[in-house]
């Protein structure tokens, strides 16, 4: 996937590239541009005359903000989680019954965080639709859905894209429209199959110096030109 992303980098694609409480670190370089890769904690954008306010949303998890310790020790227990699945996963599988998500069963059957769930969206889409924003887009709860919401302030539509290590979701917009990409509904992604072995990994100090490489590459040919492509604000 990164590969994928710092190929589109390379092509002149514009790739928005917003942080989260995973990668908290790279916030301090937020307004960064790196050719077309621009580094930002959040995105407003307009399409088709709508106005989409996008963002990974840990902002709005009170854990987050006033017990990181306990914030951390969640995601540290969430890793685990996510490593001891892939094990039950690969043994579901010698036996054929498939991939099965823990931590999903986990988080629906536990009503604190259902409700929490429920918290975050209304919370979410209240301030989205006192700011007079249309869609808002969000991450971090890994809970993939598109709904309309009612607030005091209006109608909003929320959409969270979920994630791509367990639900394998991603959110699409296309002829007008926002949908929910799930790989499992996709026979045509499933019907790949990829040989891991053959498969050549490319490490991602070697991604990025080819990646460093092009831009200054290109870097060198706007400034004959009169432009500049690498700016920081």
């Amino acid at each position: 996937v990164l590969y994928r992303i710092l190929k589109w980098v390379k092509q002149g694609i514009d790739v928005h590239y917003l942080t989260g409480n995973h990668d908290e670190m790279l916030r301090k370089f937020t307004g960064m541009r790196l050719g077309t890769l621009y580094l930002e904690n959040k995105l407003l954008i307009e399409l088709d005359g709508k106005k989409t306010w996008i963002f990974h949303g840990d902002i709005f998890d009170v854990t987050m903000k006033h017990a990181r310790w306990l914030a951390k020790l969640g995601a540290i227990g969430y890793d685990t989680l996510i490593l001891i699945n892939s094990f039950v996963n690969f043994i579901s599988q010698k036996l054929g019954r498939g991939k099965i998500s823990l931590s999903k069963k986990v988080k629906n059957s536990v009503k604190g965080a259902v409700k929490f769930i429920n918290s975050f969206e209304d919370t979410v889409c209240d301030i989205a639709a006192e700011n007079g924003y249309d869609y808002v887009i969000c991450g971090h709860i890994h809970h993939p859905e598109i709904k309309g919401v009612n607030t005091k302030h209006g109608h909003v539509v929320y959409m969270n894209s979920g994630d791509w290590i367990e639900n394998l979701t991603a959110l699409e917009y296309s002829n007008s429209e926002w949908s929910v990409y799930n790989y499992f509904d996709d026979p045509v992604a499933k019907a790949i199959e990829i040989n891991k072995k053959k498969h050549v990994k490319e490490s991602a100090k070697t991604m990025m110096a080819s990646l460093m490489m092009e831009l200054n590459m290109k870097q060198a040919a706007s400034a004959a030109g009169g432009g500049n492509k690498i700016e920081a604000a």
